[in-house]
């Protein structure tokens, strides 16, 4: 099954992008995580990444897409993979779709902005693999140490309070236009994030199969 998951910075589809990978076996492939894999291997994709980010810019779209169609052709993504962080906008749906990408399903998983800025001031996330855990839903194992790779957990500057406001402007503004773009292929399903991760994960599990 190849999947896109949609929502707000904070909503939450990161932890569910984990779950579904673990229960069907495919992929998780975040944006965030291909970018920084590609600045340290190196590559010539990594390389135009890297010039952008070092002059403080936003990695262009054309590098963001070659990055995902270098790595939606491996192998391991065969039987389905789920794409977390893209596409943001309608742009990069187009690009997508061009790919001759066939998506099964898209989740929007929706949870209101309030509640968003409360949850991203207890996120903490492993600086090495990426892994997201929160001081109240989802405590690591080891207070302030990733339960993946053991390396220490930070708060990005992204989930300082003062900046979410920003992003979640940014999201209503260029990603949001992305429910209906989707809704229009008849595969958008939206789900309605609960306080726990269990039953907003019994809702996803329930749209993947609506």
């Amino acid at each position: 099954m190849k999947i896109i998951l949609l929502g707000a910075p904070g909503a939450g589809k990161g932890t569910q992008a984990e779950i579904i990978s673990e229960r069907l076996n495919i992929p998780q492939i975040s944006t965030g995580n291909l970018i920084r894999a590609a600045l340290k291997s190196g590559t010539e994709i990594g390389l135009k990444a890297k010039s952008f980010i070092e002059a403080g810019q936003l990695v262009p779209d054309e590098v963001v897409i070659a990055i995902i169609q270098e790595r939606i052709a491996e192998d391991d993504c065969k039987n389905g993979f789920i794409l977390d962080g893209f596409p943001r906008t309608i742009a990069q749906a187009e690009a997508l779709d061009r790919m001759g990408t066939v998506i099964d399903k898209v989740i929007d998983i929706e949870v209101a902005d309030e509640a968003i800025a409360q949850r991203l001031s207890g996120r903490r996330v492993c600086g090495s693999c990426g892994s997201s855990y929160h001081l109240e839903y989802k405590k690591p194992s080891v207070d302030g140490v990733c339960d993946k790779c053991g390396d220490t957990l930070v708060q990005r500057k992204d989930d300082h309070p003062d900046t979410v406001i920003a992003r979640l402007e940014v999201y209503h503004n260029e990603t949001e236009p992305l429910k209906a773009y989707y809704q229009s292929t008849g595969k958008l399903r939206i789900v309605n994030g609960q306080d726990t991760v269990e039953d907003t994960t019994k809702l996803t599990f329930e749209a993947l199969e609506d």
